[in-house]
């Protein structure tokens, strides 16, 4: 998820991501929810995305994958995979946990930590590209290139999501998407991944408003 980005995309509750404050993490009733990507879709979108990053970065030789939790490190680990059909060779994936750079941390109670793997080769000189499940305000992204900075020094970076659902807040732009989504702030959009969740889906719906809240 933009974790701040996130906050509407995770199928469960996400402590350790970069959920969006602004969201509430008011997440749809399944029942209520309507998939708009289901698991062939994903599949399709991710291999479309990885044949992207080989055209784009011409033949992918210096490419860092770095998914940002939680989802997205499944999903940069799956790209990695595609990639390595693609090009025959080994492609460096890892993750990067943005929580002590986001800028809602004395507005929320603790978080736990999520894992920062860095691949042996490091970023130095690299093309690493981002990885997330949901873009949405671009905060969470904007606490990604603060995070990779106290790393290392990418040749470039670059952003793959796999749902691009707009409102964002922040002069940020994803270099792969899988598929916009436009979406009213009203709405929720809930990525279930297998690792996680067990199922593959990506569910749209509507926030959940207490009962006597304001419309």
């Amino acid at each position: 998820m933009d974790k701040q980005d996130k906050q509407d995309s995770q199928g469960s509750q996400h402590t350790q991501g970069s959920q969006d404050p602004q969201d509430a993490r008011q997440e749809p009733r399944e029942s209520d929810a309507r998939p708009v990507l289901e698991g062939p879709d994903i599949a399709r979108v991710l291999t479309r995305i990885a044949h992207e990053i080989v055209e784009r970065a011409k033949g992918a030789d210096d490419v860092v994958l770095l998914g940002i939790p939680t989802r997205g490190v499944f999903l940069g680990r799956r790209l990695a995979a595609k990639l390595e059909q693609i090009t025959d060779r080994k492609i460096p994936v890892g993750s990067l946990d943005i929580t002590m750079y986001r800028d809602d941390l004395r507005m929320h109670p603790p978080r736990a930590l999520a894992r920062t793997e860095i691949p042996g080769d490091g970023i130095d000189g690299k093309l690493v590209v981002l990885v997330d499940d949901v873009l949405f305000s671009g905060r969470t992204i904007r606490a990604a290139l603060d995070a990779l900075n106290d790393i290392g020094r990418p040749r470039a970076v670059q952003l793959a999501v796999l749902v691009d659902r707009g409102h964002r807040e922040l002069p940020i732009r994803a270099d792969y998407v899988g598929k916009n989504l436009p979406t009213s702030l009203r709405e929720t959009v809930k990525v279930q991944l297998a690792e996680e969740d067990g199922r593959d889906t990506v569910l749209l719906g509507v926030k959940q408003t207490a009962p006597g809240a304001q419309h």
